[in-house]
C-alpha cells in the first residue's frame, strides 16, 4: 500500500494532491541485480525514459521465484516477474496469476520458433559442462563418455535450480527411457550437488572438480572480464539443452500501463545490449554481440519440446532423485 506524508499534505492547497513518482516492482533472481549484473544498467535506462522508479526485488533463482509466486498468489506485490525459464513456464502458467502480453513482441531473434501470448523471452543460452583447458586434455564429447571417465563434476539440484532442472531435462530428452542408466553412470562422477549455480561455479573455480554444469557462454566472461582464455565448454554429441529466460506481467498489477511499457522495453536495444556482458547469455533480439562471443562453441539443440508440464517435470526430477539416492 502506498503511504502519503501526512504533514506535507497540510502544506498543499485544498483539493490538490501530492504528486507521486509511480513505482514498478519486478521480482527477479539475485544475480540479476548485483552490481555486476544487468539490473543496475537496465534500471537506469528505463527510469531515464519512464519518469518512474524501477524496483528490483531479488528472490533466489528461477525456481525460488516460482515458489514465491505460488505462495503469494494474487496477493503478490510484484508487477512483473523476470527470471523464469522455459522449463518452469507451464507450472507458472498454471498458477493463473499472469496477464496476457499487451502486444506481440517485436524483433525476437531466437534460434527456435517462439509463440506465446504471456511469457516474453529476454535472453537464452545452452547448458554445457565447463572445464579448465589448461588442466583437462581428454574432454568428453557425450554424457556416456563423461560417465565412463574418472572426471569429477559439480551439478545443481533440479528441485532448487533452473540449470539443475535443465540438466535433468537434457538427459531425459537425449536418452528417454534410458536416462536412468546415464544417471547411474554419472553417480560416481558427481562430487556434490549444490542448491544453486553460484555455489557450484565457485567450487569449480577453487579447483574442487574437473567440470561444472554451466553455460556455453560462461567462458566469455573469463575472456572478456578477466582476459583469461583457460575456460572452455565441452561440446556434446547429443545436442545441448536450451534455456530461454522469460518475463511476464502479473494480472494483479496496480501499474498496468507502466508494466506494459516495461515489457515493451525488454526487446529494445537499451535492454538487450546489456545482456551479453552482464548476464553472460545471448540476447533475445539481434543486437550486436561482443566479438569474443564468436569463440564460443555452437551446439545443436537437443531434440525435444521447449516446455514441459508440471507432471512431466515431477517425473523427471523423481527419477533423478531415485537414481542418485541409491
Amino acid at each position: 500500500m502506498k503511504k502519503f506524508l501526512f504533514a506535507a499534505a497540510f502544506s498543499l492547497p485544498f483539493g490538490s494532491a501530492m504528486a507521486q513518482t509511480p513505482e514498478l516492482t519486478v521480482y527477479t533472481y539475485d544475480s540479476f541485480i548485483t552490481e555486476w549484473g544487468p539490473g543496475p544498467q537496465i534500471k537506469a535506462a528505463f527510469e531515464a525514459e519512464c519518469g518512474c522508479t524501477l524496483t528490483f526485488v531479488g528472490a533466489g533463482d528461477g525456481a525460488a521465484l516460482l515458489s514465491r509466486l505460488r505462495l503469494e498468489g494474487a496477493r503478490s506485490e510484484a508487477d512483473i516477474v523476470l527470471g523464469l525459464d522455459n522449463s518452469l513456464m507451464e507450472q507458472a502458467r498454471d498458477l493463473g496469476v499472469f496477464a496476457p502480453l499487451a502486444a506481440a513482441p517485436a524483433g525476437l531473434a531466437l534460434p527456435v520458433d517462439w509463440s506465446d501470448d504471456t511469457f516474453l523471452p529476454y535472453d537464452w543460452g545452452y547448458l554445457a559442462f565447463v572445464y579448465d583447458n589448461t588442466k583437462l586434455q581428454l574432454v568428453p564429447t557425450s554424457f556416456e563418455a563423461l560417465a565412463e571417465s574418472d572426471l569429477k563434476i559439480i551439478i545443481q539440484d533440479p528441485r532448487s535450480s533452473t540449470p539443475g532442472l535443465g540438466l535433468a531435462l537434457w538427459v531425459k530428452a537425449a536418452y528417454g527411457d534410458d536416462a536412468a542408466r546415464i544417471w547411474e553412470g554419472l553417480n560416481d562422477n558427481i562430487v556434490t550437488v549444490t542448491k544453486g549455480w553460484s555455489e557450484s561455479y565457485g567450487m569449480f573455480l577453487e579447483g574442487e572438480a574437473d567440470m561444472v554444469l554451466s553455460y556455453t557462454t560462461s567462458p566469455a566472461y573469463h575472456l572478456i572480464a578477466e582476459d583469461d582464455p583457460s575456460k572452455s565448454a565441452a561440446l556434446f554429441s547429443e545436442g545441448h539443452y536450451m534455456q530461454i529466460e522469460v518475463a511476464a506481467k502479473l494480472a494483479g498489477s496496480e501499474q498496468d500501463a507502466l508494466a506494459d511499457r516495461f515489457m515493451a522495453f525488454i526487446t529494445t536495444e537499451a535492454f538487450q545490449r546489456v545482456i551479453p556482458e552482464t548476464n553472460w547469455m545471448y540476447p533475445a533480439t539481434d543486437v550486436a554481440l561482443p566479438p569474443l562471443f564468436e569463440q564460443m562453441i555452437s551446439p545443436a539443440p537437443v531434440a525435444g519440446p521447449l516446455t514441459i508440464s508440471d507432471a512431466g517435470r515431477k517425473a523427471v526430477v523423481n527419477e533423478w532423485v531415485r537414481v542418485l539416492s541409491q
